[in-house]
């Protein structure tokens, strides 16, 4: 088992899949009892407004409320004090420290019928999962 951990989930909104990504990342660090081992960071290369709306009624079906979220921006900086980077397929992100990044090349969610949506908050649900098995199993 690690003793710390910093995970960075980024998109260019920072809107729907990173949001998600970092809701369940979240559960799982609390679920694992790793709050003081295990540090999240989400951010957007050019942040939305709002969380999409389809994503907070889908985080909602799974008990999770991401209402009140705001999608923020995030820095190279910040990027680089990650032991790892998940980025959603929508940005290219040039690190410049000692950083892996993972591509999870996920569809956006944002404007797509609900099946979609839940397709998508499934598939991050389950690879934040195999995250936490790779960086924090003990």
């Amino acid at each position: 088992m690690v003793d710390y951990v910093k995970l960075g989930f980024v998109c260019v909104q920072n809107a729907g899949r990173s949001q998600m990504s970092v809701a369940f990342a979240k559960r799982e660090r609390k679920e694992r009892g790793l709050e003081d081992k295990v540090e999240v960071l989400t951010g957007g290369t050019h942040p939305a407004d709002e969380v999409h709306p389809e994503v907070v009624e889908a985080m909602q079906e799974v008990g999770i409320d991401i209402s009140t979220q705001e999608p923020q921006e995030v820095s190279t900086g910040e990027l680089n004090e990650c032991d790892v980077v998940a980025t959603m397929g929508c940005s290219t992100l040039e690190l410049d420290a000692d950083v892996e990044v993972r591509d999870w090349a996920l569809d956006d969610p944002h404007g797509q019928d609900m099946e979609t949506v839940r397709a998508i908050r499934d598939e991050i649900e389950q690879r934040v999962t195999d995250l936490f098995d790779e960086y924090v199993s003990e």
